[in-house]
């Protein structure tokens, strides 16, 4: 069994000329439909007897005709060749045709509070693409957990595979109106002082707060938090219920903000964050539903004005890690 197993390996092309020798019932029409001599297609038959160590067709001067065996072997073969050409055609389209199931994942925070109107406006316009959404803080290996996609914050740290750079986040200051009806917006930095202040965990305890005006001023602010948290989606829900003024990316307050929920504080002043990533598998020839949807991301981010952080270099919009 394992001999005949390596022998098939490169016997493939034998095994679709017999087929097809059965199909047109000569030797001459198969060579022609297969662009090969006479010669050729004989010696593919005579190599896939010798393979199978049975006798296929039985040859006469004026004709060749399938075996008993040989009808019982085209049976199964057929069939699968079928199935093999349907399976390469699929893989084909893959590359050209935006459709089958898609499996990306991302942090807890942009997933919950960004991706959902992203997918389902992508669902919009592909619905022949299927979505898995694994909303996770652990970075999870592409290739061991069949993820097509990875929305990655932060710094590029993985190997082996190719990363787009899609936006870069920055993260203002916000509050509710209600909270703002008890206690009047703050005029400049120095009244965040007498706020009651939310941050996340990337800013334990007592430390100084980059904020910059967009115009290359920056300031280094203490802050003592009335409330720390540990991801930017509690942020933004304590934010929203006039728990205090929240230190909250833009992208995860956008929407928000449009519905007149929050209220952008100290405009223009915010820290620039992290970098969002679209991270694959490495090669060009990445599946026409991975394409489409990275470029969604990025049409969707750009609509949210995700690029409000400094500008980005050349070299930072796509990098192979």
């Amino acid at each position: 069994m394992v001999a005949r197993t390596e022998t098939f390996q490169g016997g493939l092309d034998d095994v679709r000329a017999f087929c097809t020798v059965v199909d047109l019932g000569t030797v001459t029409a198969a060579a022609a439909s297969l662009r090969e001599t006479k010669g050729s297609v004989s010696r593919r038959l005579s190599r896939l007897e010798r393979a199978l160590g049975t006798r296929l067709m039985a040859r006469t001067s004026r004709a060749v005709s399938p075996t008993a065996e040989g009808l019982a072997f085209y049976a199964k073969a057929h069939e699968s060749l079928a199935l093999l050409d349907e399976a390469a055609e699929t893989a084909r389209d893959a590359r050209t045709v935006p459709a089958g199931h898609l499996r990306l994942t991302t942090s807890i925070d942009f997933g919950i509070e960004v991706m959902p109107e992203i997918v389902a406006s992508f669902r919009a316009a592909y619905p022949q693409i299927t979505v898995e959404m694994l909303n996770t803080d652990a970075r999870l290996d592409l290739a061991a957990n069949r993820i097509d996609l990875a929305l990655r914050l932060g710094g590029a740290e993985e190997t082996g595979y190719r990363a787009v750079v899609l936006a870069t986040l920055s993260v203002g200051l916000y509050a509710a109106p209600a909270y703002l009806l008890r206690r009047p917006a703050p005029a400049d930095l120095a009244g965040l002082d007498a706020h009651d202040l939310i941050l996340s965990r990337d800013r334990p305890g007592s430390g100084a707060l980059p904020l910059t005006d967009g115009r290359g001023r920056t300031e280094r602010i203490v802050l003592s938090p009335a409330i720390r948290v540990s991801d930017f989606a509690t942020v933004h829900r304590l934010t929203l219920v006039g728990a205090g003024i929240g230190h909250i990316p833009s992208l995860v307050a956008a929407r928000a903000v449009a519905a007149g929920q929050l209220v952008r504080v100290l405009a223009p002043w915010a820290s620039r964050g992290a970098v969002l990533r679209a991270v694959t598998l490495a090669g060009r020839d990445l599946p026409a539903r991975v394409q489409v949807f990275r470029e969604h991301v990025r049409g969707a981010l750009r609509l949210c004005g995700a690029h409000d952080g400094e500008p980005l270099s050349s070299d930072e919009y796509n990098q192979d890690l």
